[in-house]
């Protein structure tokens, strides 16, 4: 039988430890972080640029991008979100949201996409680019991602975005596995989702673009990927570029059934 010193010991230790028992976990901590954040997001700004720059009639041509197809027909954009990048016959290529309103801006405004792809993220027409991609995918917004793996080009582009995947180099041996291949990995107090499968609604790749509150800016997936390139010590890909967007067509057929939550908030 114990003694009440015994007992009173024992509740010491029980009231010294609750804190650190109820105590939230990191990432607990930045959902919560994010949820207050969500309601004033900064990406609706971009949002409604986006869609004045969609109808507005601009460059060479003096037009509106209202007759681009993005996939589902000229002029539709709700759902083309979470079905990209796929085949398109008339560039005879698989394309990204970011690549195929390029590829609008040139036939139907008369912009010329090289230069575009050439432009520095956050300045001239690639901003614009970036508006307008924030708008088309928050026309998406709860939908789930069904990419298409029909055309030969589209699985191509999938293998390919699988092999990069994994490709390890760089002065640290890095790939994109080395942080999204496996359970338990964390950077910066954050959880790293598992790309190779669908993560779960709103994660990895169902959350781009995104709004980075760290440097109060609109990120395209186009952006992350880059960023990610250079994390890996990895020069930075061309605009539009094949590795990019096999890269998304993978992580993107591997989001299946995720529904996104694009254009997100992040740290």
């Amino acid at each position: 039988m114990k003694t009440v010193f015994q007992l009173s010991i024992a509740a010491a230790m029980a009231l010294a430890l609750a804190p650190a028992m109820a105590q939230k976990t990191a990432s607990q901590g930045i959902d919560e972080y994010r949820a207050m954040l969500a309601d004033g997001n900064p990406a609706e700004l971009f949002e409604a640029k986006g869609e004045d720059l969609w109808k507005k009639a601009r460059g060479p041509k003096n037009a509106s991008l209202e007759k681009c197809d993005l996939g589902k027909g000229p002029g539709v954009v709700k759902g083309v979100f979470v079905e990209l990048p796929r085949y398109f016959a008339d560039t005879q290529r698989v394309q990204d949201l970011e690549s195929r309103l390029v590829s609008c801006m040139e036939t139907l405004q008369g912009f010329n996409a090289a230069e575009i792809a050439k432009t520095p993220y956050g300045r001239g027409e690639m901003a614009n680019v970036t508006a307008l991609a924030t708008w088309v995918s928050a026309e998406s917004k709860g939908l789930k991602f069904n990419l298409s793996q029909s055309h030969t080009q589209e699985k191509t582009f999938y293998e390919v975005g699988k092999r990069l995947f994994f490709q390890r180099g760089g002065t640290h041996d890095f790939s994109c596995a080395s942080c999204h291949g496996e359970e338990g990995k964390r950077i910066r107090l954050q959880d790293l989702p598992i790309l190779t499968k669908s993560p779960g609604d709103g994660l990895g790749f169902a959350a781009w673009p995104a709004y980075r509150v760290s440097n109060g800016q609109m990120w395209s997936m186009q952006l992350r990927l880059n960023d990610c390139y250079r994390q890996q010590r990895f020069p930075y890909p061309g605009f539009g570029s094949d590795a990019t967007i096999a890269l998304s067509t993978y992580l993107g057929v591997n989001a299946k059934g995720a529904a996104s939550i694009a254009p997100a908030i992040k740290r």
